[in-house]
């Protein structure tokens, strides 16, 4: 995709074009591939999100033992009908935590846009396959997220080395917002809007993860994140707007990574990796190594 904006995009799509499909069709051509090769990507894109759900083992554990279970347990409290938040929320929590816990395990996911962030997009869209919406519609809102996620990476930064956990969970939440609502039948505008709030929401986040490993605390920020999502998507589809153009919010996210310390920054030298029980762990994998 070639927009370096989301100004660009929201013009492309003016006259009640398909956001959508402006975006597929700007891959297209700068792909240099059919439209039928393209959809077909997506589509397997998300058979693969449907798939890391399906096969999802809440007995399995990480190779450090940080991580497992926790989708499982989320499963087990919403039957019982013992959380807050309602049916959907619980789901969402659920799935996040459970593609986020296979990426720990080894297990195969769909980078959205990374790897530490990778529950956040499957989380806020797998719990609504209750026939309401077709496979297409959920191919679509890929690819708006992928839209916004190429306008992010082109303006800033999608690595948590460079610009912080705002950088991947920031963004996987930008992205699923606007997925949410351009699956919900809001505007390209609405779209924005939803995806600014995500991303101001999460400005300044930072990468912290105990021992280096992708597991504390980015498993349970994958939650964050796709909560965070699915409340900005609400309040851009009732008509809510943010003061701040989404391309600035993006650029603020960009400068503020900047301005972080390196410690900050996907190193494991600060923050919660840096607390006794962060040490602690760290200390005690090295010595199980």
């Amino acid at each position: 995709m070639s927009f370096i904006s989301v100004a660009e995009m929201l013009a492309a799509a003016q006259g009640g074009k398909n956001l959508a499909r402006v975006i597929m069709e700007s891959d297209l051509t700068e792909s240099h591939i059919t439209e039928e090769e393209s959809q077909a990507t997506i589509r397997r894109l998300w058979q693969a999100m449907q798939d890391t759900s399906l096969h999802y083992d809440p007995a399995r554990r990480s190779a450090s033992g940080l991580t497992g279970g926790d989708g499982g347990k989320m499963l087990e409290a919403a039957a019982k009908g013992t959380l807050f938040g309602g049916s959907y929320l619980a789901a969402v929590t659920a799935e996040a935590l459970k593609t986020s816990e296979c990426n720990a395990c080894m297990q195969r996911i769909v980078a959205a846009p990374t790897a530490g962030s990778c529950g956040v997009l499957p989380a806020v869209l797998l719990p609504l396959r209750d026939g309401t919406y077709t496979e297409q519609q959920f191919c679509d809102a890929l690819f708006v997220a992928a839209g916004f996620g190429q306008v992010i990476a082109a303006r800033a930064t999608l690595a948590g080395a460079e610009g912080g956990c705002q950088a991947e969970v920031g963004a996987a939440s930008a992205m699923s917002a606007a997925a949410l609502v351009h699956l919900g039948g809001g505007s390209p505008e609405q779209c924005s809007h939803a995806a600014a709030m995500a991303l101001s929401g999460l400005l300044g986040l930072v990468c912290d993860p105990v021992a280096g490993l992708v597991e504390i605390p980015c498993v349970k920020r994958n939650v964050t994140g796709a909560v965070n999502a699915v409340a900005c998507a609400n309040m851009a589809l009732a008509g809510i707007t943010f003061q701040i153009p989404c391309d600035e919010v993006i650029d603020a996210m960009g400068h503020i990574g900047g301005q972080m310390p390196s410690d900050l920054r996907e190193t494991a030298q600060g923050g919660l990796a840096q607390t006794p029980t962060g040490k602690a762990i760290a200390e005690r994998l090295a010595q199980e190594d």
